[in-house]
């Protein structure tokens, strides 16, 4: 067996600073993986975006049919009636009677998702409720004048 003895002014063992330095890069590799992986069981578990299947405009109110529950946010703007959905869907828009005139809605895409605005020609008031019916969720517009 060799000893540790100086060779030809060499020892047998290499001096520490020339020892490649793995262990950073084995700790890095290994951060590295364990985000990708947290990223990829993040996106797996995430939860799919409500999607607005349909809109029906019937007297008096509005329905709008989504494949699942969503948030939602609603208010009266100035006589109007606005709300944001977190959802995906396609912009749409049309026209409803209310106590026998016309009002006008629109479904538009907004940053936060969903936007539906319900205006006509006077003031607006409406009440909305959610529930789930065959294996969808229903939200319901009531509209009256104020």
């Amino acid at each position: 067996m060799h000893g540790s003895e100086l060779k030809g002014g060499k020892h047998s063992t290499p001096d520490p600073k020339e020892r490649s330095q793995l262990w950073p890069r084995v700790l890095g590799s290994i951060a590295l993986f364990a985000l990708m992986v947290g990223m990829m069981i993040g996106r797996l578990t995430a939860p799919t975006p409500a999607e607005l299947e349909e809109v029906q405009a019937q007297p008096d109110r509005l329905v709008l049919w989504f494949n699942h529950e969503t948030q939602l946010h609603g208010e009266h703007v100035d006589g109007a009636v606005a709300m944001v959905f977190a959802a995906q869907g396609t912009a749409q828009k049309g026209q409803l009677l209310v106590n026998g005139k016309f009002a006008n809605w629109e479904v538009a895409h907004s940053d936060r998702g969903l936007f539906l605005n319900l205006v006509a020609a006077r003031p607006l008031h409406g009440e909305w409720s959610g529930a789930k019916e065959d294996g969808r969720w229903r939200l319901e517009i009531l509209l009256r004048e104020q």
